[in-house]
């Protein structure tokens, strides 16, 4: 996995050596709105970022009440401007949401017609051909269509607020590729909170670059554990429903849906649910309480494994910050 991070406006970085010292390696910058915003922080954004080994791209706010062109027209303009179009730079993104102060509401004939037309008009206009299209969980399950404008360079940015970076919900799309886990992160060098992003799905960093490897092959679906491979487990003071599915290999939203669990964030301690037989859903493995004087160096040797290994399963962004009490999952 790779962490990264994303700033707008409202966003004041103080320290973009600190960031990536906080192991942040790309971060995307608001550069523009429809045709009428620019971000006054955009340049100083991506010339610390970029100045402190941070992998820095630029992504556009769509606002379907402006024509494709002008939106295109808005960000390619600000986009060459700070050079984030040039090779070894991240890649473009086009921002989909409402957004109610600024009248932005879609629909999915709006956004399935808008964001291919946008995609084929930044490519004529650039010559680029790798984007991101970004949207929450609700928008890719209800309403986006990416079977009919995705292809090899185009990736899937999923945001959905869980606190647990990779762990989509149960949505799968083959050209996933980042998941924007939290709108309240904090990393060194910030003030305050900033939206947090890490790849998935098996993309590399260099897949998510101009000019930069060639494309990430199309995985296989996740397995769902077959019925005999549930059994029943007795919920336990503390327990959440993200961390037994993160030491039972599986999902938040496939523990939800096989229990009829209306609200993940809802269990009670002596609930009985199903989960996945342990060592049956592909990499699960037990959970660990970290103790005073633990170290990530100390307890990789102890389990066989890697500091690495360790860190990615558990989406820690500094293997050298881990807090007695917190629960780990063993690799």
């Amino acid at each position: 996995m790779y962490y990264g991070i994303d700033v707008s406006s409202w966003n004041d970085v103080a320290d973009w050596g600190a960031v990536r010292g906080h192991n942040i390696t790309y971060a995307s910058v608001k550069l523009t709105q429809g045709d009428y915003y620019r971000n006054p922080k955009a340049r100083s954004q991506v010339d610390g970022a970029r100045g402190a080994g941070v992998r820095a791209g630029g992504y556009h706010f769509a606002d379907p009440d402006n024509t494709v062109e002008a939106n295109v027209d808005a960000f390619v303009r600000m986009g060459r401007e700070l050079g984030v179009f040039e090779s070894g730079s991240l890649l473009p993104m086009l921002d989909v949401e409402h957004s109610p102060t600024d009248q932005i509401y879609w629909d999915a004939g709006k956004a399935n017609s808008f964001i291919p037309e946008w995609i084929r008009v930044f490519r004529e206009t650039t010559g680029i051909r790798k984007v991101a299209v970004y949207a929450n969980l609700n928008f890719w399950r209800t309403m986006l269509r990416p079977d009919e404008w995705t292809d090899e360079d185009v990736f899937v940015w999923l945001a959905l607020y869980n606190g647990q970076p990779g762990d989509t919900g149960g949505y799968w799309h083959p050209r996933l590729g980042l998941h924007q886990h939290t709108s309240r992160g904090t990393v060194r060098g910030v003030p305050g909170n900033v939206d947090r992003n890490v790849t998935v799905n098996g993309v590399e960093l260099d897949h998510l670059t101009l000019g930069e490897a060639a494309p990430v092959p199309t995985p296989e679906p996740p397995p769902t554990p077959r019925p005999d491979d549930w059994e029943s487990y007795r919920i336990q003071w503390g327990d959440t429903l993200s961390g037994i599915a993160a030491a039972r290999g599986t999902t938040v939203a496939e523990l939800a849906a096989r229990n009829g669990i209306a609200d993940p964030n809802r269990i009670f301690a002596g609930q009985v649910i199903q989960v996945p037989r342990s060592g049956s859903g592909g990499g699960g493995g037990e959970r660990y309480q970290i103790q005073p004087g633990d170290t990530l160096w100390a307890l990789a040797q102890r389990w066989g494994t890697t500091v690495d290994a360790i860190a990615s399963r558990n989406g820690i962004a500094n293997p050298s910050f881990i807090r007695a009490g917190d629960w780990l999952v063993r690799p």
